[in-house]
C-alpha cells in the first residue's frame, strides 16, 4: 500500500521567518527513500486552536502525519497535548523518561536544580511508542489511530534530525512498500526553459522514471526518479535515462549526483595533481569564496588576487599599463594578461581572471552593463571567454554568472573538453 504523509511544523519563529524550515527538507529526503509520497508541508504557529484545524485537515489527506517543534517545557509547547485531544489520546507521565531528563540536566548542569517544568516533556500520549531522546530533552513519539500513525519529533534541527534518523525511520521502514530513488543531472549553459523545450514530449511520455528540469542560480538541474520495490532495482530503472540524458546534452552536464560546479573542479585539479589561482574584478573574490567554500580545497587552491583597480591589475599581476591605456580593463586582452599574470604570481599552474561591468551603469568607455570577460591560463596557452550577459543589471546574478562561467572554463579544460562548444 501507498502511504501519504503531511508535515507539520509548529512554532511562531518559522512563520516570523525567524528560522527556516529545514526539518522539512531533511524529512521529506528520508520519507521519500522509503518510497512514502509526502503531498503536503504546513507551518502552524504555537497556537493551539489553529494546530487542532491542521491536524484536522491533514487527518483527512494523509495516513502519516508528522509534527515537529512544540514538545517542549514551556506554556507554548503544546503539540503533545493538542494531537492527543484530537486523537482521543491521554497523557500520562512515563517516569522513563522523567529519569532521563533528570539525567540530563544532571550532566550539563551539576551545580543548578532543574526546574519542575521540564517534566512535562515526559507526558506522552497513552500507548504510544517512545522515542528516547540522547541529544536533547524531549522525547518523541508514535502512535496509531483512526488509520492515521502520528509521529512527534523535537524542532530543533540538531535532535531532530538525530530522532528522525535513529528513532523515526526504524518505525517508518516497517510501512514502506518501496523506494523511490533520484539522480540529479547538473548542467551549465542551458537555462531551464530550453532544457524543457527539449524534453517536453519525452517528459510527458514517462511515468517510471520521471523527468523534471529545475532553475538554479546560474545553471539547470534535471531530476531522474524512480520507484521500485528496492533501492537496486530502482538504479537499473534510472541508469539507462541518465545515460540517454548525459549524450543528448553532452558537455552541458557538468556531473551527475555532484553539489557544485566548485566542487567538480576541485575534484578534477585533485585528480590530475594540479594547482589553481584567482585574479578577479568584477567578481570581487566571488570565485576564490566559492572554492574555498568546498572543504579540501586547500590541497589544490593556491590562492586569488582581487583585483579591482587598475592599479592593482598593473602593479600586483603585471598587467601592461599599454593594454589597460589602449583597452580599458573590461577587454579581451586585459582578462587574457590577469589570468597570465595571477598564473606567474601565485605559482600555480591553472590561473582563472574575470573583469566586466556588473551595473547599475555602463562603465567610462560606454560598455554595457552585462559585458564580461573570463579567462583561463593553462600550460598550454590561455583562451578568453567574451560573455553579453545583458538583461537586468542586477549585480548579484552578473557576478554569479560570470563566476559560473569561469569555473566552467576550468572544468571544461580539466575535463578535456572544448573550451567552447
Amino acid at each position: 500500500m501507498s502511504h501519504i504523509a503531511e508535515l507539520i511544523a509548529v512554532g511562531t519563529e518559522l512563520l516570523l521567518g525567524n528560522i527556516a524550515n529545514t526539518d522539512a527538507q531533511m524529512i521529506s529526503q528520508g520519507l521519500s527513500e522509503l518510497g512514502i509520497h509526502v503531498y503536503y508541508h504546513t507551518v502552524v504557529g504555537d497556537n493551539p486552536a489553529r494546530l487542532r484545524s491542521a491536524v484536522e485537515i491533514a487527518r483527512r489527506r494523509a495516513d502519516i502525519l508528522i509534527t515537529t517543534g512544540g514538545l517542549g517545557p514551556t506554556c507554548d509547547d503544546l503539540t503533545k497535548q493538542t494531537l492527543a485531544q484530537v486523537f482521543g489520546r491521554e497523557l500520562v507521565f512515563d517516569e522513563p523518561s522523567a529519569q532521563r531528563i533528570r539525567s540530563y540536566f544532571q550532566r550539563l548542569h551539576p551545580d543548578r536544580p532543574m526546574t519542575e517544568n521540564n517534566l512535562q516533556q515526559a507526558m506522552l500520549p497513552e500507548g504510544c511508542t517512545i522515542f528516547a531522546n540522547d541529544w536533547g530533552t524531549a522525547p518523541g513519539c508514535a502512535f496509531e489511530a483512526e488509520g492515521v500513525r502520528v509521529i512527534m519529533l523535537p524542532g530543533p534541527p540538531r535532535e531532530c534530525r538525530a530522532m528522525f534518523t535513529h528513532r523515526a525511520l526504524p518505525y517508518l521502514r516497517a510501512l514502506a512498500d518501496g523506494t523511490i530513488v533520484s539522480r540529479t543531472l547538473k548542467i551549465f549553459g542551458m537555462g531551464e526553459s530550453s532544457v524543457e523545450a527539449l524534453l517536453r514530449e519525452r517528459m510527458n511520455a514517462m511515468t517510471n522514471p520521471t523527468l523534471a528540469p529545475y532553475a538554479k542560480e546560474g545553471e539547470c538541474e534535471l531530476r531522474v526518479t524512480a520507484k521500485a520495490p528496492t533501492q537496486e532495482e530502482a538504479q537499473a530503472l534510472l541508469l539507462p535515462k541518465v545515460e540517454e540524458l548525459k549524450a543528448r546534452f553532452g558537455a552541458l552536464v557538468y556531473g551527475v549526483d555532484v553539489p557544485s560546479l566548485e566542487y567538480v573542479v576541485l575534484e578534477g585539479l585533485k585528480a590530475r595533481g594540479l594547482t589553481l589561482g584567482t585574479a578577479e574584478s568584477c567578481t570581487g573574490g566571488l570565485i576564490a569564496k566559492r572554492l574555498t567554500d568546498v572543504s579540501g580545497a586547500s590541497q589544490v587552491f593556491r590562492g586569488g588576487v582581487v583585483s579591482y583597480t587598475n592599479e592593482v591589475k598593473h602593479g600586483v599581476l603585471g598587467v601592461p599599463q599599454a593594454l589597460l591605456d589602449q583597452y580599458g580593463a573590461v577587454s579581451e586582452p586585459v582578462a587574457r594578461a590577469m589570468a597570465e599574470g595571477a598564473r606567474r604570481a601565485l605559482g600555480c599552474d591553472l590561473a582563472l581572471s574575470s573583469t566586466g561591468v556588473a551595473g547599475p551603469d555602463r562603465d567610462d568607455r560606454g560598455n554595457e552593463v552585462g559585458t564580461m570577460f573570463v579567462a583561463i591560463a593553462a600550460p598550454d596557452g590561455t583562451h578568453v571567454r567574451p560573455l553579453r550577459l545583458g538583461g537586468r543589471p542586477v549585480r548579484d546574478r552578473l557576478r554569479t554568472q560570470t563566476a559560473h562561467h569561469a569555473l566552467d572554463l576550468a572544468r571544461r579544460w580539466l575535463s578535456g573538453l572544448p573550451l567552447e562548444d
